[in-house]
């Protein structure tokens, strides 16, 4: 009678110790500060929902999104609203936000003077040289009163949108990633918190001015607009929006950026 018994045992085995299904792959692009090291930190986590998260460093703006819009990539996390809209209208993409995460408040730096107060007149400042960030930087250097520009709320102004530039300040466009590089060689620099941080600079400590933490720039997972139901890009988003990710931004970067959810 035992005999009878071992095939049907045997041909169990298999079922009983069979490896667990696999979890989903879901690939984001990110910059590599905050935005990258904030995905390796719900990594874990999102591993114990199925879902293993495939983190692509990138250091510039543009492929993230042109990746994500071929669907080359699932997602993406590095940008603001105002750089989405014109990107989407610049390369006739439909991208989508998901969710907000943080605010990487924009700051002025210098490593030539101390106090805005002793910019020097006909200063030469760098600004970046995409349409949301540059006018992001200017709308900063109107607050500060060095300039006024013609449409005081205009999120896509440029240099020639200045109505009064009290100090002839002259600017430089240049890719957003290489500001903190050309310092020593501009009076002032208006440079994105993640680029300051990868560079090693203290937004709260190293900035001679920067955004209200209230700032309206909040950084968004971003996927193609035929994506929004996607349950693990839901998922991630419920990682990201996490109190656990709440704690770990307030603690690790101590004000350099700040939640927005």
């Amino acid at each position: 009678m035992l005999k009878k018994f071992v095939p049907a045992l045997v041909l169990a085995l298999p079922l009983a110790f069979a490896a667990p299904a696999h979890a989903a792959t879901l690939s984001v692009a990110a910059t590599p500060v905050p935005h990258a090291e904030l995905l390796e930190f719900i990594k874990p986590d999102l591993a114990k929902e199925g879902v293993d998260l495939d983190i692509k460093v990138f250091t510039d703006y543009v492929q993230p999104n042109l990746q994500v819009a071929d669907k080359q990539i699932g997602a993406n996390f590095f940008q603001h609203q105002p750089y989405l809209d014109s990107f989407n209208k610049e390369h006739d993409t439909k991208l989508v936000s998901v969710g907000a995460v943080h605010v990487e408040p924009f700051g002025g730096y210098s490593v030539k003077i101390k106090d805005i107060k002793d910019l020097k007149d006909g200063a030469l400042v760098a600004i970046p040289n995409d349409p949301s960030n540059g006018a992001r930087a200017l709308l900063l250097l109107q607050k500060q009163g060095l300039l006024t520009l013609k449409d005081p709320s205009n999120i896509l102004a440029t240099s020639r949108d200045i109505a009064d530039n009290p100090k002839n300040l002259k600017f430089r466009e240049l890719e957003a990633a290489t500001l903190p590089r050309v310092l020593p060689d501009v009076d002032l620099a208006l440079i994105n918190t993640n680029y300051a941080l990868e560079a090693k600079l203290n937004p709260i400590k190293d900035a001679l001015f920067i955004e209200d933490k209230d700032s309206p720039y909040a950084n968004l997972v971003v996927v193609p607009a035929d994506q929004t139901d996607n349950a693990d890009v839901k998922k991630l988003i419920q990682a990201l929006q996490s109190d656990k990710v709440r704690e770990f931004i307030l603690t690790q970067y101590k004000g350099a950026i700040v939640p927005a959810f």
